[in-house]
């Protein structure tokens, strides 16, 4: 019997608040829908706050229709790639919805790539137009060449520029370009030759409607997000209209408590990643909400921002909420406004979880999720029951399992397996990558690559990631477990740990350390603490210490950098 025919327990179910119903009724509508709506509703709402300029949702929507309609001009049509180059600014939002209202399938790019990975991911998509900043177009040129008809990316026929002044209100807008000139920011772009279109004009040129382009939710794809390639070069994931407003409404569900189109949505996490892309664009579209756009994460920027915002939903990643713990201003300023935050994309240490939540006297509340999904499977229940140190329960409409990597069989409760999930927004498949799909996908499972357990009632709790596992000795040694209890120590700010070659052990357990501010502790003390708390094995034989960790956009301690500089 496959396993997607077998019948399926949900012990979770129990622990559902009252609230939130087991299944949910989903929009038959694409994206774009969502915008429309709200912006029939609440014309006069606003929509988007960015370094003080609100905009209304009938603004919005009319930005929208014009950036869809100049598309359209220049012969993007439904299924072709839009990828999309910018940071948290309201073009990113206006060129999201523009595209996908015309049938175009988004692809979002990370704003730090170097030429390599820029080339890569433009050229295994096939994107044929980019939309990106001033700032960046020095390097998107540099990979298209001097004739980018016989270039590396011949495909990529048109490349909108914006700036940020060009969503700046009066008079920042004037004083921006005196700014970047101050800098050293020399533009020098072909507007008008080698497809490149300023982005103001281009809009403004935008005559009449856009085509009005029938989706299929289910089967149309809105979304080409790329995976960050932990695992050799990064795949595009398909996701569909469908999958996104499934885990929108999903999100909403769980957020029950919070009141429709009084949201104000504070927007550190980057757009561009799928996580910020559903829990925070999407979702504060779908309840006609205030995004408050920050270009990027700074502490000093976000206490100011709550202080004089007021935002009330606050998602992030546990570097972000870290960062705020430890900020100078976090116990004099006014924080109160936070009411709900959900971690997401690493583990949340239960110091981090406690200090946030006396800080401001919201719930920040650990998720999990994977791009693979839209990409939330499971969180703990906001306003009901939270076991800390897990990431709760499956959403509404999906199914979890742990079972057994070699024979997919599903293992007793308590015991460490795969984590595999399913429900309404798990991707289609990778891009143009059948046999990569045909491992991910098993019997309509996808296998996550985490190592999990879950608990008599449902709640899950992730280990590691499989190809973290250390194995030392013969004995397993998870990473996340040992950097729980580097973090419990009072020195301790941030802790990761990585496998080692060794040539006794086979591997063995290496700690990098970032200290607290005006703090120290030696390495015969944190040897002491770890003693006391876990088995002789797992106890890390190395430490280093270091200033900061590399991290990802939204804030995931990449321990793959922390292996290539040790192999190097």
């Amino acid at each position: 019997m496959e396993r997607s025919e077998q019948p399926q327990r949900r012990p979770w179910l129990r622990h559902y608040p009252a609230e939130v119903p087991p299944e949910l009724d989903y929009p038959d509508c694409g994206i774009p829908q969502l915008l429309r709506d709200a912006a029939a509703k609440h014309p006069d709402r606003p929509a988007l706050y960015f370094l003080g300029k609100k905009t209304a949702y009938r603004r919005l929507l009319a930005d929208v229709n014009r950036m869809a309609a100049a598309l359209s001009s220049l012969g993007i049509a439904k299924g072709d790639r839009v990828a999309i180059m910018l940071p948290n600014c309201p073009q990113a939002v206006t060129a999201y919805f523009g595209a996908l209202s015309i049938g175009a399938i988004v692809v979002q790019t990370n704003p730090l790539y170097m030429e390599r990975e820029l080339e890569y991911q433009l050229s295994d998509s096939g994107a044929s137009a980019i939309v990106t900043l001033d700032l960046l177009y020095p390097r998107l040129s540099r990979v298209r060449g001097e004739r980018p008809e016989s270039g590396p990316l011949p495909e990529l026929k048109h490349v909108i520029v914006t700036s940020l002044k060009d969503a700046l209100p009066f008079p920042k807008n004037a004083l921006y370009p005196l700014k970047q000139r101050k800098e050293g920011f020399r533009a020098d772009i072909p507007y008008g030759r080698m497809g490149v279109y300023a982005y103001r004009r281009l809009l403004a040129g935008a005559a009449g409607e856009p085509p009005e382009v029938p989706l299929d939710p289910a089967a149309d794809l809105a979304l080409l997000q790329y995976t960050g390639g932990t695992t050799g070069r990064p795949k595009g994931v398909m996701l569909t209209h469908r999958n996104l407003v499934a885990n929108t409404v999903q999100t909403a569900a769980w957020c029950y408590r919070t009141v429709g189109g009084s949201e104000r949505f504070l927007a550190a996490l980057p757009l561009f990643h799928v996580f910020g892309l559903t829990v925070l664009m999407n979702y504060s579209v779908l309840r006609a909400g205030l995004l408050i756009l920050l270009p990027r994460f700074e502490p000093d920027a976000v206490i100011k921002t709550i202080r004089q915002k007021r935002p009330n939903i606050f998602p992030g990643a546990p570097t972000m909420y870290v960062a705020l713990n430890h900020h100078q201003d976090a116990r004099t300023a006014d924080l109160s406004s936070i009411e709900v935050c959900i971690s997401g994309s690493a583990p949340l240490p239960l110091d981090v979880q406690e200090r946030f939540e006396k800080l401001t006297g919201g719930r920040l509340i650990e998720g999990y999720g994977l791009t693979e999904a839209s990409p939330v499977t499971h969180a703990n229940p906001i306003w009901g029951l939270r076991k800390i140190g897990t990431i709760g329960v499956p959403f509404p409409d999906t199914d979890a399992a742990v079972v057994d990597p070699a024979t997919g069989e599903p293992v007793p409760a308590g015991e460490i397996g795969e984590l595999v999930v399913k429900g309404p927004q798990v991707m289609q498949g990778y891009w143009q990558r059948p046999e990569e799909t045909a491992l991910a996908l098993k019997g309509g499972w996808l296998h996550t690559g985490d190592l999990a357990t879950m608990d008599a009632d449902g709640y899950f709790t992730i280990i590691d990631r499989i190809k973290d596992v250390i194995i030392a000795g013969g004995f397993n040694v998870y990473p996340r477990e040992v950097e729980e209890v580097l973090y419990e120590h009072p020195a301790v700010r941030e802790a990761a740990v990585v496998g080692v070659k060794d040539a006794y052990r086979g591997e063995t357990v290496k700690a990098f350390i970032v200290l607290r501010d005006g703090w120290q502790v030696s390495r015969p003390q944190l040897d002491r603490w770890c003693r006391e708390r876990l088995a002789a094995y797992k106890v890390p034989h190395l430490y280093e210490f270091r200033d900061s960790l590399p991290t990802s956009m939204v804030g995931k301690v990449l321990r793959r950098k922390l292996l290539e500089e040790e192999e190097s």
